[in-house]
């Protein structure tokens, strides 16, 4: 199988490249071939949303937003900021009305992960304090909020398991999803099925991965992509799981105890500065669960050609209405890491070649995004294609006089002190 296996990638470096595209740009100026996304998720992925909802964004004190951001600028970099950047692009998006009564969908700023530890992580420990403070405000200063409990409104809560806002998965399922936010649709990077934390009509979206970054480590065209297999990241969390085996459910300990001595793979815990240089040069790019099931990885993957390996299990991807990732990506289940390798070469060259040429197309890219500014098709856009998906509001969504569903005073007593 190994002197096979080196062939097939002898075959893919003559006839595979990497993108040369302008991240984040409408123009992608791509002269590779590409191949048009089959059936409606090509349709879905360019559809303007513009005309087909209006959204009113609550004016908050700054305390709520600007403020925080202020405080700590790194939180503009880091992997939870698309909900800095969705609010800076609804304030002058054309689906912004200044008029609520004509409002289909409301819109409450609140920076929930732009609280950072020293090496950079959000704490999320004040966020459930924060947001029904937040919570608290519009429904007190704007009726809006009390004729639907928030049925009609969307926050963004890119946190590591959503709105049950905690980073260690077994807290996140204990906590569940902040009460006042049951009704209300939440905009997330966490998406697994089945679990506690993702509310039935939630839309996942992708991590925040600066464009400009990537764009400055784009490498030429007719590289080839001599590396077979990719990986950069931990396959043990010793600090947080010393006994082994929680920590990714164990899959990425199995890639490194399968793989580590096999040339097809290039797999280390190092991060070297040519990390995404190295992705341009891959063929599979591996995107394991870690402590969520999701990471950049799987943006950066799908930015630089790279076909993503999902590793996690009833994951939820982002925009999966729009994007056709089982024809883009791979899908292995954690109890098969063991045999990725046969997995991986027993995939023929015809097949790779055709998610390559999908994962070129533009519209695909530019869908991972949040640029600045905004450009058509973008992450913003799919978000708004997505909420506009959802209307005209049923009937359920509005209470009749008197009604009252969620309990303000459910919850760990912590999460009712004031903020």
């Amino acid at each position: 199988m190994k002197m096979w296996a080196f062939f097939f990638i002898g075959l893919l470096c003559v006839h595979l490249s990497p993108v040369s595209a302008r991240i984040g740009a409408s123009d992608s100026g791509r002269t590779q071939p590409t191949e048009r996304i089959s059936g409606s998720a090509g349709d879905v992925l360019e559809d303007d949303p513009v005309g087909r909802l209006k959204v009113f964004v609550y004016e908050l004190p700054s305390k709520y937003n600007k403020k925080i951001l202020q405080k700590d600028p790194r939180c503009l970099n880091h992997m939870f900021a698309a909900e800095i950047y969705m609010h800076r692009f609804l304030l002058s998006s054309p689906v912004r009305t200044l008029n609520p009564e004509e409002a289909d969908w409301f819109y409450t700023p609140v920076y929930t992960t732009c609280d950072l530890t020293p090496n950079g992580l959000p704490l999320p420990f004040k966020s459930p304090r924060m947001m029904r403070s937040a919570i608290q405000l519009i429904s007190s200063n704007w009726p809006y909020w009390n004729r639907t409990e928030g049925a009609d409104h969307f926050f963004l809560v890119p946190h590591d398991f959503g709105a049950c806002f905690h980073y260690q998965e077994e807290k996140a399922i204990e906590r569940g999803i902040l009460t006042l936010l049951q009704r209300a649709t939440l905009v997330q990077t966490f998406g697994q099925r089945y679990h506690v934390c993702l509310k039935d009509g939630s839309i996942t979206i992708p991590p925040y991965a600066p464009p400009q970054k990537m764009q400055a480590h784009l490498i030429p065209e007719k590289t080839p992509r001599s590396i077979f297999v990719y990986f950069r990241g931990l396959f043990y969390d010793v600090g947080n799981d010393p006994e082994g085996g929680y920590y990714a459910r164990g899959a990425r300990a199995a890639v490194w105890e399968n793989f580590k001595d096999n040339p097809l793979f290039d797999i280390s815990t190092e991060h070297p500065s040519t990390y995404y240089e190295d992705m341009q040069r891959a063929v599979f790019c591996l995107c394991p669960l870690g402590w969520a099931p999701w990471s950049p990885r799987l943006v950066e993957a799908v930015i630089f050609g790279c076909i993503p390996v999902i590793i996690a299990d009833d994951i939820v991807l982002p925009f999966a209405d729009a994007i056709p990732w089982e024809e883009i990506g791979v899908f292995v289940d954690e109890k098969d890491v063991p045999n990725l390798d046969t997995i991986l070469t027993s995939i023929p060259p015809e097949v790779i070649l055709r998610k390559q040429r999908l994962l070129a197309n533009p519209s695909m890219k530019q869908a991972m995004l949040f640029p600045q500014p905004a450009q058509p098709g973008d992450a913003f856009h799919q978000v708004l294609n997505g909420l506009a998906r959802k209307l005209p509001h049923g009937r359920s969504v509005y209470l009749k006089p008197g009604e009252k569903i969620l309990n303000w005073t459910a919850g760990p007593v912590g999460d009712l002190k004031p903020w």
